[in-house]
């Protein structure tokens, strides 16, 4: 079965390895983002699928504006491709390119649809505390994540799981699920099912204030909120931008829900005394600090201050020379 592949982030390279690999598929093109700079260092960087794809072999097309650019319109017009398969790539379809391949286009996408639709899918379900989350399939039309499904699988979401983890795990059910795809449609063992609108919810781009902490939120909020969008959260503490990566919430109904290793945290939870939203209430030795919010407590667990490296909050905690009573967040 002849392929070009779309795709852009990390997210898109399972996809693209397993299709490589797999002996009855000829991956005869991709097309990904122009390079860009990345990185402190701004240098003008492939996209990790053009990475791939480079080290494969495979011909790259990086039209800057894929519905006007002619190239890449004739090239697609003239593959004779069965399929176009498509991963987070970036750009919107015409419908001109989405019919152009004999079996249509397919989208890998990380979320169970008709639920968020959209750009940062994995993102928004973990920041309004979803407990599972998935991968669908689908034939792709003009609209966005609109199309009819093909197949779909869910994963539970763990309490301490992150948008990082998460996208790992979909990114490799992703891969499995578009070549089970793809065979099945081959063989007309497939009915491709509309979505109902009524369900639809959507994923927008993140901005730049989704990343403020509020501490007046409760914690499960601000919790969801920092492993969502993973690991650009931030506050500020002496006056001074502070990001949050990882925490641990912490209120009376949450234990049951946590691993094993926190368990015996209960006891000085239980000793922790009323605080205002974004005092520090305590130091945990060997945890990090706990800082009271709206409605519980967060164990700030991995933290970054401008210009350092990440480091745990225990180290954090003692490098800095933080004390109980302190406050995170405006002055």
């Amino acid at each position: 079965m002849k392929v070009v592949y779309f795709g852009t982030p990390q997210f898109a390279v399972p996809s693209l390895v397993r299709l490589l690999k797999a002996p009855d598929f000829e991956v005869i093109a991709v097309v990904t983002q122009p390079d860009k700079r990345r990185g402190r260092g701004s240098k003008v960087t492939p996209s990790p699928v053009k990475t791939v794809a480079t080290e494969a072999g495979i011909p790259v097309l990086q039209p800057q504006k894929i519905k006007k650019d002619t190239d890449t319109l004739e090239f697609l017009s003239k593959s004779q491709a069965d399929a176009f398969v498509v991963v987070a790539y970036g750009q919107i379809l015409s419908q001109e390119i989405l019919d152009m391949p004999r079996l249509g286009s397919i989208n890998g996408h990380g979320s169970i649809l008709p639920t968020y639709r959209g750009a940062a899918p994995i993102q928004w379900s973990l920041y309004h505390g979803e407990t599972e989350t998935g991968v669908t399939t689908m034939l792709m039309d003009a609209g966005m994540d609109t199309g009819p499904m093909l197949l779909e699988e869910t994963i539970p979401i763990g309490l301490l799981d992150n948008a990082w983890t998460i996208a790992d795990t979909l990114s490799k059910l992703t891969a499995e699920l578009l070549l089970s795809t793809l065979h099945k449609l081959d063989g007309q063992a497939i009915r491709p099912i509309p979505q109902t609108e009524g369900y639809a919810t959507y994923a927008p781009l993140i901005q730049k204030n989704d990343y403020m902490i509020d501490w007046q939120r409760p914690a499960l909020d601000i919790h969801n909120q920092i492993r969502g969008f993973y690991p650009n959260c931030v506050t500020q503490l002496r006056q001074q931008p502070l990001k949050i990566s990882a925490t641990v919430p912490l209120f009376d109904s949450v234990w049951p829900h946590l691993p094993q290793d926190y368990q015996p945290l209960q006891q000085a939870y239980s000793q922790l005394e009323p605080a205002s939203p974004g005092k520090i209430a305590a130091i945990w030795k060997n945890h990090g600090p706990v800082v009271a919010t709206g409605a519980g407590y967060l164990l700030l667990y991995q933290l970054q201050p401008a210009g350092k490296k990440s480091q745990s909050g225990w180290a954090f905690a003692n490098g800095s020379r933080l004390e109980p009573g302190e406050s995170l967040g405006p002055s």
